[in-house]
């Protein structure tokens, strides 16, 4: 009996106008009953092959064995092979119009096999019963309340017994440390399917797979499950940007620069060696859309953080003059990229409505989270970071010729809704760990980085940190070893790690510190401008509550340190950075002495004091 084709004139029409609704279910290698036959069906979007074949165990891999047809003009070759089971490898064989043979792994497989090896796998995603419909209900990303990140390496968190720790192990662990350390959200490096350890994640060949180094696809419906059964959400770093250059993956997919730019100035990233996506090509557009889709869809997450932005929204980015082209208008605006992500954020805003979209976009492109841009909920504030971080690398005597790049921030703040981010590009590349970067001597490192993540804390803006700041990691983080949790047995570690809980839940229970994050009635200035004292003092508000926040760099204590305050109700201090349970001094102002125009304080060295107005 001969079957009908699986892929459909529908299908055709609507992949061929970039449009398809469904990418992840039509494309790619699936298991199903086909007309009453079980087996598997396959398609391939390789519009200037000569021919197809499909290659895998189950025919010894022999090209000559299960020919696809190609299906009109959409590009896209199919075929549907009976009694197919999952589990099954495979590759798609293409053979260019120039008579060369490329054997390709899948760009829609659900999971590749183990590295060093490159096939696709046949793969269910209905395995796991989801038990996460009351969290999917009442899931939020409401700008109004806290959001604080947890970012982490799923490979170096902690490590297993043969390397990596599983997804189903390591979900218990991951959501009781979060849940104690008082985090809202985890943020996983990239774990779609990547061919390099050290890339990290970041460069992708499988966009609708899972990386099979932590497990299966199951595996990972579990983890995300179970975070979801203990109140956590799950953002996942998700790469649009560029493609390695990997033989079995996308590059010169069916012999043509198929997903990239022909022209290498615009579809080659040279720092990175990596291929940049012809996001003006409908179909590669759509691909991407449907690659986002499916982890939101099918995978239950919660949030996507958008890499790179920059390198998609501007022709120049990081190249010299003469290395890009302009575009029609002579400008370095990339008009296809801005369009893509305005598409993006349109079709999640629309299908996805409580989920996260945040930007890591470094070049101050205007209107990232504009719903007139790019439609983006958050953007990484990586002018805040910079700023934080070469001010508490200053060594103390000199922090006053920086004074004014932390005060500076807040003059453009709040052109975009932001989030303050300490993540894993701050410890890496010789740029020392948190700790490492502070100055002075060891009890003043970990006094500064209190007062770094106190600061952050009451800065206005979402919030996070990358795994092991928030114990005081000395090194470098290292992909190919766990972050070193050995370190807790010290004392100061230890005072650290609780004082970073302690610090999350106090954010957490007061809404001065998050309830306004994006309007100007949540700031004001009190002293902006003692460089001399290195002291910066503001007063958030929110929700009825007014909490004054002091920020102290130097190493000295002020005594009777004079602050221009006028408050008739009397001023009361909640939290303190120098806490002895925090490995402080101890220092408490138990009487506020209230002067005509202000009022008088002691502030600890290298402190952050936490006041109710």
């Amino acid at each position: 009996m001969e079957l009908s084709p699986t892929f459909t004139q529908e299908d055709e029409e609507a992949f061929r106008k970039g449009v398809h609704p469904h990418l992840d279910e039509v494309m790619g290698g699936r298991l199903v009953t086909h007309e009453g036959v079980d087996g598997a069906k396959f398609a391939v979007w390789a519009p200037c092959a000569l021919s197809v074949h499909l290659v895998g165990d189950f025919n010894g891999w022999d090209e000559a064995r299960n020919s696809m047809e190609l299906m009109g003009s959409s590009g896209v070759w199919e075929c549907f092979v009976p009694g197919l089971k999952e589990g099954e490898k495979y590759k798609f064989a293409i053979r260019s119009r120039e008579g060369h043979l490329r054997f390709k792994a899948d760009p829609y497989a659900y999971q590749g096999e183990m590295r060093p090896n490159t096939a696709s796998v046949l793969t269910r995603i209905d395995h796991h019963q989801w038990q996460d419909d009351e969290w999917m209900a009442k899931r939020s990303k409401s700008l109004d309340l806290p959001l604080n990140i947890y970012e982490l390496h799923l490979g170096a968190w902690k490590k297993g017994g043969e390397g990596f720790m599983g997804y189903r192990e390591c979900a218990p662990l991951i959501a009781d440390y979060v849940k104690k350390m008082g985090y809202t959200y985890v943020e996983l490096m990239p774990v779609m399917g990547h061919p390099f350890d050290e890339s990290w994640g970041y460069q992708v060949s499988g966009y609708y797979a899972i990386s099979r180094r932590y497990g299966t696809v199951t595996d990972f419906q579990f983890f995300v499950d179970y975070l979801h059964s203990q109140g956590i959400g799950l953002i996942l770093d998700w790469v649009p940007g560029h493609f390695p250059s990997d033989e079995h993956s996308l590059i010169e997919f069916d012999g043509t620069c198929l997903y990239e730019h022909v022209d290498k100035r615009q579809g080659y990233h040279p720092r990175w060696n990596t291929h940049i996506f012809n996001f003006g090509r409908v179909e590669v557009a759509n691909f991407l859309v449907g690659s986002a889709l499916f982890y939101l869809d099918k995978m239950h997450i919660d949030g996507l953080r958008v890499d790179a932005v920059s390198s998609i929204v501007f022709l120049d980015f990081e190249r010299k003059e003469g290395e890009w082209v302009a575009n029609r208008e002579g400008g370095n605006i990339n008009f296809e990229g801005v369009d893509f992500l305005k598409r993006l954020n349109k079709e999640i805003g629309e299908k996805f409505p409580s989920v996260w979209r945040i930007a890591e976009e470094s070049h101050a492109y205007p209107g990232v989270t504009s719903p007139e841009g790019l439609g983006f909920d958050l953007r990484w504030d990586l002018g805040w970071m910079n700023d934080a971080l070469k001010y508490f690398q200053t060594p103390h005597a000199y922090r006053s010729h920086v004074h004014h790049s932390l005060v500076h921030e807040m003059s453009y703040y709040y052109d975009e809704r932001h989030l303050l981010p300490l993540s894993h590009d701050e410890v890496v590349h010789e740029k020392k760990s948190l700790l490492s970067k502070m100055p002075g001597n060891e009890w003043e490192k970990f006094a500064n980085l209190r007062l770094l993540l106190s600061y952050m804390i009451c800065h206005p803006g979402k919030k996070l940190l990358f795994m092991g700041g928030e114990f005081g990691q000395w090194q470098e983080w290292d992909c190919k070893e766990e972050i070193h949790w050995d370190l807790l047995a010290m004392p100061y570690h230890h005072q650290l790690q609780y004082f970073v809980s302690e610090l999350n839940t106090f954010y957490a229970s007061h809404p001065a510190l998050f309830r306004d994050d994006f309007s100007k009635e949540g700031f004001q200035w009190i002293s902006r401008s003692d460089d001399q004292h290195l002291v910066l003092s503001y007063l958030r508000h929110g929700e009825g509550e007014t909490l004054l926040c002091i920020h102290h760099f130097s190493p000295e204590i002020l005594e009777s340190y004079f602050l221009p305050i006028k408050n008739p109700n009397p001023l009361k201090q909640i939290f303190s950075t120098d806490s002895k349970e925090y490995g402080g001094c101890g220092i408490i102002n138990k009487e506020i002495l209230f002067e005509k125009e202000g009022v008088r304080l002691t502030l600890p060295p290298l402190s952050t004091l936490i006041l109710s107005v």
